[in-house]
């Protein structure tokens, strides 16, 4: 039982570190442009649904048929992640038409190149919604605490422990110099 419960606790400090890398992913800079998201419509369902977090990396040039994110990506703006439907334009000045996949309608604004954050290059489903909880201030803080929590509380444990069992050697110790005397003294 023991060992059941350390290999739950630390499958739960890796979810949670996992999470935190992720939220740090989406946060900071990472070498080579790697970017993640938090889809936040359901615009490009059932490929990528609502709640998933997409990973996007830049490229130079992009086709009819890419997944891309752009937009601003501001605290009250989201960027936004639908397919290129058309391109057009001389090179370094394309702009693309985009459509979201469960949309009826392409997105009224082309898309210039300038304005592209990244071709996505997969997504993984359900994963926003922690990344998305993770960046308010209770959610930070569930992150923190309860690692933070687990571990006083191990070592609290760990400590106890010990502390009973130098008192055991302690009262044992006393014990045996006690029969000692006894058998001394007859």
């Amino acid at each position: 039982m023991k060992h059941i419960t350390k290999i739950i606790e630390y499958l739960i400090y890796a979810v949670l570190v996992f999470m935190a890398l992720l939220v740090l992913a989406s946060a900071l800079p990472i070498p080579g442009g790697v970017k993640t998201f938090v889809v936040r419509s359901g615009s490009m369902e059932p490929k990528i649904k609502t709640g998933s977090v997409v990973v996007v990396l830049p490229k130079d040039d992009y086709s009819a048929g890419d997944v891309i994110t752009f937009g601003p990506n501001t605290r009250t703006e989201t960027p936004t992640t639908h397919r290129i439907t058309e391109e057009s334009g001389s090179k370094g000045l394309e702009t693309y038409i985009t459509k979201g996949d469960a949309n009826e309608d392409r997105d009224l604004k082309q898309v210039r190149q300038a304005e592209v954050i990244g071709k996505v290059r997969f997504s993984i489903p359900w994963l926003g919604y922690i990344v998305a909880a993770a960046k308010k201030p209770w959610g930070f803080a569930v992150i923190v605490g309860v690692p933070a929590v687990l571990f006083v509380f191990d070592q609290a444990k760990s400590i106890w422990e010990e502390i009973r069992k130098m008192k055991a050697k302690k009262k044992e110790e006393l014990n045996n110099n006690n029969n000692n005397k006894q058998t001394d003294n007859k």
